[in-house]
């Protein structure tokens, strides 16, 4: 996996850090590049006014005294407010506060409102328990006063590994954090918090990602580019795969499915679709349609080993029909993705349905189909649900949203970001499952296969703009997916 979008949790990036400090980085020196790339960013984006620079107690604090040191240093006015002892710094914050100059002032919200330009130093990422009392008063006051904000490393009260704030939290207008990302900064509400997210270079090595190997990125190509199908002068329509789609009474969400498959490369789509569906014509003529009333249908739909992947759930219907379509498809081992009405059919029984997946599978649901089936999940933070349902179901989770999740069995996870909220709209996540299924049958494995989908699908959002509709993604991701194949 590509180092460039590995995301750090809390834990790994303190790991980073003393293994920088071990190849003979000293610490002080990690803190004033922290501090410089934090006075850099006032100074780029923020160039006139007065400076508050809010102060904690631990690290995160002494390279506010940095950023504090360095903008006086450049002419800014700059009061420093320290919430705690002075004598109570250790380590590397104390001797960063000794360096500093200037007055050190008690942080009260009264100071806070004055200020042009907030640099807010106060927690880590690593904040244990909720802001409350003077802290939480503190947090307010940033937030009331109307000046710009600028976070060192994360707002004060957000956590790094899964975005949620604690007792409150600080609105930033930008976020510096260094080296890599923590996951709390792309999944909601801390994506939301951040503002702007910039990542400095404060020299930490890349070779210390390999010891620490973390295993969450950012969705990115670089992740599943070398796997994404490309089609050769030598194909034919089946070497690129051929999607079996079941489809059910409303036909609209299975031509979805079928044509966003199509469009993403599959050589062949058809859907088994009920007679009354048939009769609903529409969608592109390249669809296939064969005729499928109920199980027996089905298992004669199944029954052609040309078709590769299957997807079934859109426009499916609930209840024990579909329940028993799905086992008979995982029962095949063939690449299977589930959405909508296939999910919801085990609902009341979601061990049947873990206990019979066999082979590669993609679980596409929104929160509340993922409610219905691991309940017992439902107190986790996002990124944690995700990993712990995939491992549960032995299945590729997309648990879907503005901060969508993928994550693999073997504890592989990514977040996307790059979805426009235009995308909150009937009928995108047929499209996504279409997509997904047609990657598989080209032979992306798994979990390449649905980053790709979720990134392409929120890339043909952007790509197309203002007044989307599901129609619209199947068209507008041959843009995106024409730039990967340059």
């Amino acid at each position: 996996m590509t180092h460039n979008a590995a995301l750090l949790t809390v834990t790994e990036m303190a790991a980073a850090d003393r293994a920088t400090i071990s190849g003979g980085v000293p610490g002080l020196q990690l803190m004033e590049a922290a501090g410089a790339a934090v006075a850099r960013m006032v100074q780029r984006h923020h160039a006139h006014g007065s400076v508050v620079v809010l102060c904690g107690p631990g690290n995160n604090g002494g390279d506010g005294f940095v950023a504090a040191r360095l903008l006086k240093d450049a002419g800014r006015q700059v009061t420093l407010l320290l919430f705690g002892s002075r004598d109570a710094l250790t380590g590397d914050a104390a001797e960063m506060a000794r360096r500093w100059s200037g007055a050190v002032l008690a942080a009260t919200p009264v100071q806070i409102m004055q200020a042009d330009v907030i640099v807010d130093a106060l927690f880590g990422a690593g904040l244990s328990k909720p802001l409350e009392g003077a802290a939480l008063a503190l947090v307010d006051a940033v937030n009331e006063s109307g000046a710009a904000v600028v976070a060192v490393d994360l707002p004060s009260g957000l956590h790094g590994d899964d975005g949620k704030f604690r007792g409150g939290a600080v609105q930033a207008t930008r976020s510096v954090t260094f080296f890599r990302p923590k996951p709390g900064h792309l999944l909601l509400p801390g994506r939301l918090l951040c503002g702007e997210l910039h990542v400095a270079d404060i020299g930490i090595p890349d070779a210390v990602l390999a010891e620490i190997r973390p295993q969450q990125w950012r969705n990115d190509p670089a992740l599943w580019r070398a796997y994404l199908p490309v089609p050769h002068v030598a194909h034919h329509k089946y070497a690129r795969g051929h999607v079996l789609v079941r489809g059910g009474r409303q036909a609209g969400a299975t031509r979805l499915a079928g044509h966003a498959a199509l469009r993403i490369g599959a050589g062949l789509v058809t859907l088994a679709q009920p007679q009354e569906a048939m009769l609903q014509g529409g969608g592109p003529d390249a669809l296939m349609r064969q005729r499928c009333d109920g199980i027996p249908g089905w298992r004669a739909a199944l029954a052609d080993p040309r078709r590769n992947a299957l997807l079934l759930g859109p426009g499916n219907g609930g209840g024990m029909a579909t329940q028993q379509a799905v086992l008979e498809a995982l029962a095949s081992k063939r690449p299977v993705v589930l959405d909508a009405d296939a999910l919801t059919a085990f609902a009341d029984d979601p061990k049947r349905l873990f206990a019979a997946i066999r082979g590669p599978t993609i679980l596409t649901p929104h929160d509340g189909e993922f409610a219905r089936l691991f309940p017992d999940l439902a107190a986790l933070p996002k990124l944690a649900r995700a990993r712990m349902a995939a491992k549960i179901s032995n299945a590729v989770i997309v648990l879907k949203g503005a901060d969508t999740v993928i994550a693999d069995p073997d504890g592989r996870a990514a977040i996307n970001t790059n979805a426009p909220p235009d995308m909150a709209t009937a009928g995108a996540g047929d499209v996504l499952a279409g997509f997904c299924a047609g990657l598989l049958a080209q032979g992306m494995p798994a979990f390449e296969a649905a980053c790709a989908a979720v990134w392409l699908h929120g890339a043909a959002a952007a790509e197309f703009g203002v007044g989307l509709i599901a129609d619209d993604l199947i068209d507008a991701v041959r843009i995106p997916l024409a730039r990967l194949r340059r």
